[in-house]
């Protein structure tokens, strides 16, 4: 069965670890119960909690500001689906601005971003119980006009970045959540541990019980979304929302045309 441990050991053997000895080294230790034995721990210089835009940009960002300033710095990148892209199921209208930020020659890459649908007409409509009123684009916001705009896959645009995180040395785990923020001595954020896996309805470890991973860093970025477990836990621990705009949520509805390929 493939475990965070297992793709850990490779990594420490593959970057020769450990870099961040004031982090700890990778450890197993025993316990008589498996459920309170301690974890492996895997040091990083950065750990980024969630694979979606946000997060892979930061993780590509953050190796080419490394390799720019010739420094060895180790980024990791958790995300829960079981591959890059699975819990990204929306449809996207694409402004290409911060893409151009991140790689100002992507049209001439190799393997270009998949922005392939062009915007070419924006129609905006206000829906009534029997019909439908046009709004003319005159009358609408800036924000609104999706000139120069892709239409696109989200989940197909964060499989390209994973790709492009990879191919700069970014580690992504993918199928692995993160179940608990770690504190350090002095309260600050150290890392996050995965859950265990093998527990019975009781409670108890299984024969396949395997204890979750603590992945340690210097810093760590929680891109896990739209009311993520970990970031709303703290949120009330550091009290972040107070003084602030609370988030808010538009309800829309969405239709899938599966349309033959001929």
């Amino acid at each position: 069965m493939l475990s965070l441990s297992n793709l850990t050991r490779a990594a420490v053997r593959s970057r020769g670890l450990p870099s961040l000895p004031s982090l700890g080294n990778l450890r197993l230790m025993s316990s008589d119960d498996p459920l309170q034995s301690e974890r492996e721990a895997m040091p990083y210089d950065c750990l980024i909690v969630g694979g979606g835009p946000a997060g892979l940009a930061a993780a590509i960002r953050m190796k080419q500001l490394a390799i720019e300033n010739d420094k060895d710095v180790s980024v990791c990148v958790l995300e829960k689906g079981s591959e890059i892209g699975a819990h990204i199921l929306s449809g996207n209208v694409f402004e290409p601005r911060a893409l151009e930020e991140l790689f100002p020659d992507y049209k001439n890459m190799d393997v270009p971003p998949p922005l392939d649908t062009e915007v070419k007409e924006d129609v905006f409509l206000y829906l009534t119980e029997t019909g439908s009123v046009g709004i003319p684009n005159v009358l609408l916001p800036s924000e609104l006009h999706n000139d120069g705009n892709y239409i696109i896959s989200l989940s197909q645009l964060c499989r390209w970045l994973g790709t492009q995180a990879e191919e700069l040395g970014v580690e992504i785990f993918p199928g692995f959540a993160a179940s608990e923020v770690i504190y350090g001595e002095d309260g600050s954020v150290k890392g996050i541990a995965t859950r265990d896996v093998g527990i019975s309805k009781e409670g108890e470890a299984k024969g396949t019980f395997e204890r979750g991973m603590e992945l340690h860093a210097r810093q760590t970025l929680f891109a896990e979304g739209a009311r993520g477990s970990c970031s709303e836990e703290l949120m009330e621990k550091f009290n972040l929302r107070e003084g602030v705009q609370p988030q808010t949520f538009g309800l829309g509805v969405k239709e899938v045309w599966e349309i033959p390929e001929e």
